[in-house]
């Protein structure tokens, strides 16, 4: 009986976890439609409320601000509003932040968590894995002697929560591991343990190749 209870409870407690997930997701993004005069509202024309609706129109509205800001006067819209913004004291420090991170998060260009890293921390002989940040800049930088980089180091099972250091380069160790396969690692406890990179790869290819060649030598002997 203890074994068909836990195979249930791992069949189960993902799919509830995803859809606590989803449930959160969805109705955070519903709340566009308060936005929306109340004769506007889905519950106007149905009656009820529909879930998912205010997600479709989020999701609208980012695109479309998008598409508009990709051309000269919708860039001339957002210079005049962040103007605005610069002129309010306590909002300016607060949009000004958020928007110095994301741009740097989400940039294609950027370096900020494209790279996996196995660090001593939080002393010497104790390994974790982090995520290269960038590399020290500013007044910072004038004080650090060699090469440095900065990284991020995520708790477990919580990884939007962490230490942002700056170490040696000669210290850290850039792993064959994809953000997602060590995000699956560090939520996971050390459970979930991600593939080899690339000597899996290899393997994988050298026993297809293997398999191709035997194969081919058996139609060989048959012919």
């Amino acid at each position: 009986m203890k074994r068909y209870f836990i195979t249930g409870l791992l069949i189960w407690v993902p799919l509830g976890i995803t859809a606590w997930a989803l449930r959160f997701l969805i109705g955070t993004m519903d709340q566009s439609l308060l936005l929306l005069p109340e004769n506007l509202r889905p519950e106007a024309f149905v009656g009820v409320y529909v879930p998912g609706v205010g997600t479709v129109l989020t999701l609208l509205v980012v695109f479309l601000t998008g598409l508009l800001t990709t051309n000269i006067i919708g860039q001339r819209l957002v210079i005049f509003w962040e103007g605005v913004l610069w002129r309010i004291p306590v909002v300016k420090s607060i949009y000004y932040g958020v928007k110095q991170v994301s741009d740097t998060l989400f940039s294609s260009q950027g370096e900020a968590f494209r790279k996996a890293l196995l660090v001593q921390y939080p002393r010497k002989g104790s390994w974790t894995i982090a995520f290269m940040t960038g590399h020290p800049g500013g007044d910072v930088a004038n004080h650090l002697k060699g090469d440095y980089v900065s990284v991020y180091v995520p708790t477990t099972p919580n990884p939007t929560s962490g230490f942002f250091l700056m170490m040696p380069k000669s210290d850290v160790i850039e792993l064959d591991m994809s953000v997602d396969a060590a995000l699956k690692y560090i939520i996971s406890m050390g459970v979930v343990a991600p593939s080899n990179g690339k000597k899996d790869a290899n393997q994988s290819q050298a026993a297809l190749l293997h398999g191709s060649g035997a194969a081919s030598s058996a139609s060989s002997d048959k012919s």
